[in-house]
């Protein structure tokens, strides 16, 4: 498969952040008297977004507007403060970014985090300037699987959709790059599972980060 571009997921794609989040959820759920969760359980909750997690993270009976966003407006406020704490790139991550990068690949990171917290984590765990573009949630754009922004990237980068691979561990990330006409490529060591994946339409599925510079062979 030949790309020119990569667009990187962030949460379970790039970084392990489950901990994180499970943990400042956790803590706002504790502090309403509700119910927590284990770290398997929020591999199925993340990924469409903070206030979509707190929302699902909270019992039925306690789901109603203003408490939902009061946990949000609780839960940035957490993660915020303890978002690099367990948070790691995945092993072999770095050697991805550094091998796409010295083949003169163009790279850009897409989540539905906040704009402002992805951008924090990635210039923590990478350096300044590693990634082409860095995108996360802002107001006025839409939320994947909305193909819309990983377009934008498109542009940006100055790469056609075609020639780009859209990695995540989700299937929402699948939709995103079907619906985008990218390459949608699944990584499996991320919180889904590979099941998802395939049914959400990806082109391959890899089992281990230094795969996509084989992919790309």
């Amino acid at each position: 498969m030949q790309f020119d571009g990569v667009i990187f997921d962030l949460d379970g794609t790039l970084v392990d952040t489950l901990e994180d989040l499970a943990d400042a959820m956790n803590r706002v759920l504790s502090h309403e008297q509700a119910p927590v969760h284990s770290y398997p359980t929020y591999k199925l909750l993340i990924g469409k977004g903070i206030r979509n997690l707190v929302g699902q993270a909270l019992p039925p009976e306690k789901r109603t507007d203003k408490t939902i966003v009061r946990c949000y407006e609780a839960m940035i406020a957490d993660y915020g403060e303890h978002s690099l704490v367990k948070t790691h790139p995945y092993d072999g991550v770095a050697e991805v970014v550094n091998g796409l990068r010295a083949a003169g690949v163009k790279l850009a990171v897409f989540s539905n985090k906040s704009d402002e917290l992805t951008r924090r984590i990635v210039e923590s765990l990478f350096g300044h300037g590693v990634f082409d573009v860095v995108v996360g949630a802002q107001v006025g754009l839409p939320l994947k699987p909305d193909p819309s922004v990983a377009l934008l990237i498109s542009d940006r980068l100055g790469v056609a959709p075609s020639g780009i691979a859209f990695l995540g561990d989700s299937g929402i990330d699948m939709i995103t790059a079907t619906a985008a006409g990218m390459l949608a490529v699944g990584a499996a060591w991320g919180f889904r599972t590979k099941d998802e994946l395939v049914e959400s339409g990806a082109s391959a599925v890899l089992d281990h980060p230094l795969e996509l510079l084989e992919l790309r062979r």
